[in-house]
């Protein structure tokens, strides 16, 4: 290789990858209003992008998963329950957020069109919990290609407490497969900004800003409660677990976790840059290889905000009075669902007709409101998966240190110098 392309290679392959994705996202926006015909040409790198992140997610929950736990060593201190804690009290805080944001900024909606007949939303929170348990027994092949992350995680779990018992020999080489499938992963996330560049590119081209428009208000709404719990509800329980300033270690997180999420709008993919969070962090190996996964596939603030602001949109709409124990029953099946939503792009949207019942809203009207938040996703989807994902490193980075895990000074000289 000559030597001026070597230090070109160097920067494409240990360069910031923040700042070649908004390389890649501006290039996106460049391409899209000066060459449009081009731009949709380009999208092709999107779709081998967006279809090389569900190719991998799946096999990395499943290989981490069991690597992690399989390799446990008996007395070792972990702090996964104090982990759990946080992960249900941030998501059942948001969804409360979502409700009080609704009431305070009510929007309303154009429904009208007829909805795709193929999506097929659950009909009942008893009909979650049906699915949600069939999940966990389905065929692990079969989990593994629809990716199926409850089903995923419940065999991850199972095997990796049997191979406990097994060989050295079969440990190590469970850890070799989890190392040589987060490499992959990596590689693939390394190719974000040409993916970024490709689906940017023919997304503006396509359809332009006015989709976004239209829905502006809503939009906001979703954004805004968001926003308020990355920034105020989540540091506030971070506060209330290490008794000191959390912004250093919440700013970094949503710095080196949320803005990869943001472009890659799967929790999952971007496990392999939560788990290089928590190990320049310095956080208990044995509890972030467990936690970063498990949070992945339930740990979901995002989602329920989104299924709870998308459900009080349609009973503005159609004038329906909610009184405040509906509206509490609301956050907590926002808050079930979203615990059940598979960690890709847009799974929280075929959980708004089940809250929608709650309510006596029809299919179809419900399935209206789907489609809008199909409309908004652009943004919706990727800041909601930026949230979700940065929350995993944040409550366990605060569950580390509230267990001394880690020192709280040095974990907080780390998160000053990231």
């Amino acid at each position: 290789m000559s030597a001026p392309l070597r230090p070109l290679l160097h920067y494409l392959t240990h360069g910031s990858l923040v700042v070649q994705i908004l390389v890649g996202l501006l290039a996106g926006i460049a391409v899209a209003l000066l060459w449009p015909s081009a731009a949709r040409e380009v999208g092709l790198l999107g779709q081998v992008f967006v279809s090389a992140l569900k190719s991998v997610a799946p096999i990395l929950v499943f290989v981490l998963v069991i690597a992690a736990i399989a390799n446990h060593r008996q007395g070792q201190q972990t702090h996964i329950r104090p982990i759990l804690v946080l992960y249900a009290i941030g998501t059942l805080s948001a969804a409360l957020v979502a409700v009080l944001a609704s009431f305070l900024f009510p929007s309303e909606l154009a429904l009208s069109a007829t909805q795709d007949a193929g999506l097929n939303p659950p009909g009942g929170i008893a009909e979650v919990l049906r699915g949600l348990l069939l999940s966990v027994v389905d065929n692990p092949v079969n989990a593994l290609q629809r990716a199926n992350y409850i089903g995923i995680l419940a065999w991850a779990l199972g095997l990796g407490l049997a191979l406990r018992h097994g060989s050295e020999t079969s440990r190590h080489m469970l850890d070799d497969l989890a190392n040589g499938v987060t490499l992959v992963v990596r590689v693939v996330i390394r190719c974000a900004p040409l993916g970024i560049f490709g689906l940017v590119a023919a997304t503006l081209a396509e359809s332009g800003l006015d989709a976004l428009l239209g829905y502006a208000h809503l939009l906001a709404v979703l954004l805004g409660c968001m926003f308020f719990v990355a920034l105020v509800v989540n540091p506030l329980i971070v506060f209330w677990k290490i008794r000191r300033n959390p912004y250093p270690l919440v700013f970094t997180c949503l710095r080196e976790s949320g803005i990869t999420a943001f472009f890659t709008r799967s929790s999952a993919a971007n496990i392999p840059v939560n788990l290089q969070l928590c190990q320049r962090l310095g956080l208990h190996e044995d509890t972030y290889s467990v936690s970063i996964p498990l949070g992945a596939t339930i740990n979901m603030s995002g989602a329920a905000i989104t299924i709870t602001v998308l459900t009080l949109a349609a009973v503005h709409t159609l004038g329906i009075s909610v009184d405040l124990p509906s509206t509490l029953l609301l956050s907590v099946v926002a808050s079930i669902c979203a615990a059940g939503v598979s960690g890709v792009a847009g799974g929280s949207l075929l959980l708004v007709p089940l809250a929608c019942g709650l309510f006596g809203i029809s299919g179809e009207t419900a399935m209206q409101v789907v489609a809008v938040g199909f409309i908004i996703g652009v943004l919706q989807d990727s800041v909601e998966t930026a949230l979700n994902s940065s929350t995993d490193v944040l409550f366990t980075a605060a569950a580390c240190i509230d267990g001394e895990v880690k020192s709280p000074a040095a974990l907080a000289r780390d998160a000053e110098t990231l």
